[in-house]
């Protein structure tokens, strides 16, 4: 008899318990970014040290300058077990506006939505609550019929995700020896759609820059000085259209420095889940990409590096009219970077680029808004081909490998003070509606995420 189906099996058997420590803990408003949730936060601690512990984890609540990391360790079958770090995070978002939730927010049910598809309801069913339970679950159903665990298995649960993760890297670099793993196993992602299991290989990094141009001393009169005195929002603005050609490249000299073609395997397999630009752009209104041409929406928001301006400002902007020339105008840029792109260096050019662009009479001020870079696990990775392996079997559907043109800071940061990289498998649905009212969580999710799970850790640790 294989190890794995008996435990496949004691889940099943266990959803309905399962389901129950779910919404006992989705009752707890933990919304870190709320001073007023401050207890409930950390119930929300006590309640998963308790529930670890009687699965046999070393669990406790440890303390921070905000709120509480959940820290959890069990012993593998042996010394030479595998160790695995499982990251999630148990806070949660606010969920005003209020009057438009369905149902109360912390009071969890499941729901039928059309014959057949079922969804658990509520503040964090999705974000993150639902999944970090199912890997506490499949170790559950592990311990339960097997009497241990596959691996060596650490447990790390933020209480202030959702609220800037103030407190994560100073408790990572004091703890960098007893968190340090072979790799990481992060349950914040989701799945390519409801039938096709995802793992995320890539994370864009991110630089922000806000950068004000100066010109004189005063706003002046246009009639008066206008055709003689420099104009900031005019040279702010030859200064941003120059950072693109016209293929949409970004011109900044040195900026694709570390960038690399994604494998033609990888593009091939994206091309395959059948999105387009009409598809991507249409939900949005629109249906031109924007970028570098000749190239997909996937490849171009998942693998290709961005200048974007975010936001511009300069001169006169109430209602009516008013004839000036504004003393200083400004802009806020951000860079999303790829595989070996470094911060400091994109951020270094761009800074020179915009100098050499400034009249000689007026000057430029930079003001940094963070910056991290990018994350790219090697498509060859072997714990990347088990996990593929483990979800493909599991939904009967091949996985497929998939990138986020956004970052999840905690995966950088696992690498930069612990050095350990991280498999990304998440679960969750583009329609689960975090972050907004009536957020829920596919009950197949919760149900196959628990069995995904435990296969991967037979997977891993074969």
């Amino acid at each position: 008899m294989s190890v794995i189906q008996p435990v496949l099996d004691r889940i099943d058997q266990n959803l309905d318990q399962s389901l129950e420590r779910l919404f006992a803990l989705l009752r707890i408003k933990s919304i870190s970014t709320d001073p007023v949730f401050k207890a409930d936060v950390r119930e929300a601690a006590e309640w998963l040290v308790a529930d670890l512990k009687t699965i046999g984890f070393e669990a406790s609540v440890r303390d921070t300058t905000g709120h509480p990391m959940v820290v959890a360790h069990h012993e593998g079958p042996s010394p030479e077990a595998p160790h695995l770090l499982f990251y999630g995070h148990y806070d949660v978002q606010p969920v005003d506006p209020l009057e438009l939730w369905h149902d109360d927010p912390f009071d969890p049910a499941v729901k039928e939505l059309s014959p057949g598809r079922k969804v658990i309801t509520g503040r964090g069913s999705s974000d993150d609550k639902g999944q970090l339970m199912l890997f506490v679950e499949a170790c559950r159903a592990w311990k339960q019929v097997h009497g241990a665990l596959p691996a060596r298995i650490t447990l790390l649960f933020e209480g202030e995700e959702e609220s800037g993760s103030p407190s994560l890297k100073p408790f990572l670099k004091a703890h960098a020896a007893e968190l340090k793993a072979d790799f990481a196993l992060v349950c914040d992602t989701g799945m390519w759609d409801a039938e096709t299991p995802a793992i995320s290989t890539g994370l864009r990094g991110l630089v922000g820059e806000e950068i004000v141009v100066k010109a004189a001393d005063r706003d002046l009169h246009s009639g008066e000085f206008g055709g003689a005195a420099a104009n900031p929002i005019r040279i702010l603005a030859k200064v941003l259209a120059d950072i693109h050609d016209e293929d949409g490249k970004v011109t900044i000299p040195g900026f694709y420095d570390g960038v690399e073609d994604t494998p033609s395997q990888i593009l091939e397999s994206w091309n395959g889940l059948g999105e387009t630009a009409e598809s991507f752009l249409g939900q949005v209104g629109l249906s031109i990409p924007s970028g570098e041409k000749g190239r997909s929406v996937l490849e171009l928001t998942w693998a290709r590096p961005t200048a974007e301006f975010n936001g511009i400002i300069g001169g006169y902007t109430g209602k009516g009219f008013k004839t000036v020339i504004a003393s200083e105008a400004s802009a806020k840029v951000s860079f999303r970077l790829v595989q070996k792109q470094n911060p400091d260096a994109v951020r270094a050019a761009f800074r020179d680029f915009v100098k050499a662009r400034i009249p000689a009479d007026c000057s430029v001020e930079f003001h940094p808004h963070g910056g991290s870079p990018a994350i790219q696990l090697s498509y060859d990775s072997p714990f990347l081909a088990k996990a593929k392996d483990a979800l493909s079997d599991e939904w009967q559907k091949p996985a497929v490998m998939i990138a986020m043109g956004g970052s999840i800071p905690v995966v950088g940061d696992f690498q930069t003070f612990l050095g350990m990289e991280s498999l990304l498998v998440g679960f969750g649905l583009s329609d689960d509606r975090i972050h907004s009212p009536n957020e829920k969580y596919e009950l197949t999710s919760f149900h196959k995420g628990q069995r995904s799970w435990a296969r991967i850790l037979e997977a891993l640790t074969r």
